[in-house]
């Protein structure tokens, strides 16, 4: 068999590992490839043999203390030869220095605590079709219409490195739609709802506490009215499991949120729905 060579993907490639993330059964967004190539252009690879994909990976490094790892996919076929541990060994030394955080398949925490990952905790996938609310919560309003200070600001809070640019393009891409509500002055939830292959999805979902993220689910599922819905939960937020089972979605899927270092603290009881399992 041919050697693999691994490259970059361009930004207009990153497609090639949505679709193929697409056909594992992930449920990508439709926009997601291009707000992905947004925080790290350089931070997608493709694995080829004589000048076919045969793997790809994602290290996308938000600064200079941390990346995340997604897209881990060696095409079926061409697994068990060494290809899959090339790729991943490119993303890795792509992070350099930098704290590695990924969303992985529970089944491979072993494998990734070989690289130095530790579980932090899981998160699970919760879907099921939704009715619209009768109308939206009068409180909420685009989330458009907030100072993006204010949303960064708020994002310092629930993620580990700052992603202004890509929150930017995640809240105006197509067919996204964010909604926010405040009090006294202050954000107090926030949230986005995007079309995916299957479904929609919300996230990210972040809010003082379960009232005010229910409110921001009621207002997004009035703009989709309805339907399959997914919400991504961190399982160590009770009362963000609490809305999911409230709002009637089971269980899909879990994985494991691991780390290759010691983060600052985080807000995890903030967060009702993660941004995305590919870019944490």
């Amino acid at each position: 068999m041919s050697d693999l060579q691994i490259r970059n993907l361009r930004p207009e490639e990153i497609a090639i590992a949505v679709d193929w993330a697409a056909a594992e059964g992930w449920n990508p967004c439709l926009s997601d490839a291009v707000c992905f190539a947004i925080p790290d252009p350089n931070g997608f690879f493709v694995g080829e043999i004589d000048g076919e994909p045969v793997a790809t990976v994602s290290c996308v490094n938000y600064d200079d203390r941390f990346a995340f790892l997604g897209f881990y996919i060696v095409r079926e076929g061409f697994r068990g030869s060494g290809h899959g541990l090339r790729i991943w060994k490119a993303a890795i030394a792509h992070a350099g220095t930098r704290v590695i955080g990924l969303d992985g398949v529970v089944a491979q925490q072993d494998n990734y605590r070989k690289s130095g990952f530790q579980l932090a905790y899981a998160n699970v996938r919760y879907g099921g079709f939704i009715a619209a609310p009768p109308r939206p919560p009068a409180d909420v309003v685009a989330l458009g219409s907030i100072p993006f200070a204010l949303i960064e600001a708020d994002d310092a809070t629930v993620f580990p490195a700052p992603r202004g640019a890509f929150l930017r393009s995640w809240i105006g891409a197509s067919g996204h739609v964010g909604r926010a509500l405040l009090r006294d002055g202050k954000l107090a939830a926030w949230g986005v709802i995007r079309p995916c292959r299957t479904g929609r999805k919300i996230g990210p979902l972040v809010a003082d506490n379960r009232a005010a993220a229910d409110a921001i689910v009621q207002a997004l599922l009035a703009s989709a009215n309805g339907g399959e819905i997914f919400l991504d939960v961190p399982a160590v937020n009770r009362e963000a499991i609490a809305l999911a089972e409230k709002l009637g979605l089971k269980p899909v899927f879990e994985t494991a949120r691991m780390y290759t270092g010691p983060l600052a603290p985080l807000r995890i009881d903030r967060v009702f729905g993660v941004t995305s399992f590919e870019l944490g």
